[in-house]
């Protein structure tokens, strides 16, 4: 129940038990009051208006008269003890149930007047959000109560948000800059080296090494980043197609999958969305190179995308090697290679798959792999639709 409810709900149970309450002591204290009293029917002679013929105008005590009325005045007081308490009983239940009602009705409307603050700062909160813009605040104005400091909270927590995102960025700007510079370098260097006139076979091949160990590594850090950089939350989206990003990355792939001898198939349908182009980018490229390198000489990839309801979706599936089921959730882990491939730099850095979930997740979607009957895997990453997107 909502917290209104529950107040609603107590109000009335706290009204239905005090009203049982004090029923229940009104019933017992008129039912003493209309019990039995010897003073009451048992006086010693009772005064009656009768003829003169028939004698005075009283009854003695115990005679036959004196029961007669007595008896008779017993079950008066019965008869009206028994309509009293019914109807004690009655309309006490009435009015309680009665009672009960109105103070959930009351409590109803008081928890509204109550809460209305605090939906204030809910709806302040929620614009706030839906503006993807860190430097706002709820800055709520009111008495210094519980809903106050409840908004002076959540402007701290969110100014902190704020630092922390810019420190993260700045971080990963920095790091950026200082991996990949001496990676430059060192390819730079390497390449004049091997190109040299006077340069031997040995040094040439030595150069090739070191220019693959240096290309792995610079992929790595790629990855890395791009893994720094999709775990944060996505404030600025801007609407796009799926298809034009997807359209893209297979030409830039045409020609690592013509050498690879591997068929690229293609059924794109328009599919809108919004987010950041670049990392969504990122993830179709990885999506297609695993696809075009874990695959067999000759073997084919399907890229399908399509608008569905309120979302898109992405789906890349390929030939290739059988992958068990209780293997597909581990290869969405950071360098998680499967069929023994660990040692292979040149199927990537094992940051792929990883990439793809941070990224999908940062855009509030979803990725799904199973495993294709005929070996390799289909890959679903849904996104959430943008009608803006014509």
């Amino acid at each position: 129940m909502s917290v209104r409810m529950r107040f609603a709900v107590a109000c009335a149970g706290v009204f239905l038990v005090l009203g049982v309450v004090v029923v229940a002591v009104v019933y017992f204290v008129v039912r003493q009051s209309l019990e039995y009293r010897n003073g009451l029917l048992t006086p010693s002679h009772i005064q009656v208006q009768v003829p003169a013929q028939y004698g005075p105008g009283w009854f003695e005590r115990f005679s036959q008269q004196y029961e007669v009325a007595r008896k008779r005045a017993d079950q008066v007081r019965a008869v009206y003890q028994a309509d009293t308490l019914g109807n004690v009983r009655l309309w006490g239940a009435v009015g309680v149930l009665g009672g009960a009602g109105l103070a959930f009705g009351l409590g109803w409307r008081a928890a509204g007047w109550v809460v209305r603050p605090l939906r204030s700062v809910n709806d302040t909160a929620q614009r706030v959000l839906l503006a993807q813009d860190l430097k706002q605040r709820i800055g709520f104005e009111g008495p210094r109560d519980e809903i106050k400091e409840l908004a002076d909270t959540f402007d701290t927590m969110h100014t902190r948000l704020a630092r922390s995102f810019d420190g993260q960025r700045r971080f990963v700007a920095n790091a950026a800059h200082e991996l990949r510079t001496p990676l430059t370098i060192n390819r730079t260097l390497v390449d004049v080296a091997v190109r040299r006139p006077d340069a031997t076979d040995d040094v040439k091949r030595l150069g090739e090494s070191l220019l693959l160990v240096n290309a792995r590594h610079e992929r790595l850090i790629d990855g890395l980043l791009a893994l720094a950089e999709g775990e944060q939350a996505v404030l600025d989206r801007r609407p796009f197609d799926l298809t034009d990003v997807a359209e893209h990355v297979l030409d830039q792939a045409a020609g690592e999958a013509a050498g690879r001898e591997v068929t690229i198939h293609r059924l794109l349908d328009s599919a809108p969305t919004a987010g950041e182009a670049v990392l969504v980018e990122r993830l179709v490229q990885n999506l297609v190179e695993n696809a075009v390198r874990h695959n067999h000489p000759k073997g084919e990839v399907w890229v399908t995308t399509r608008g569905r309801a309120d979302r898109v979706e992405l789906v890349v599936a390929n030939t290739g090697l059988q992958v068990p089921p209780y293997e597909i959730e581990t290869i969405f882990e950071p360098f998680r290679r499967l069929h023994g491939d660990r040692l292979r730099s040149d199927r990537g850095s094992g940051l792929g798959l990883s990439i793809v979930r941070v990224i999908a997740e940062a855009h509030d979607g979803t990725v799904v792999a199973r495993p294709r009957d005929e070996g390799g895997l289909t890959i679903t990453v849904e996104l959430p639709a943008d009608p803006s997107v014509t």
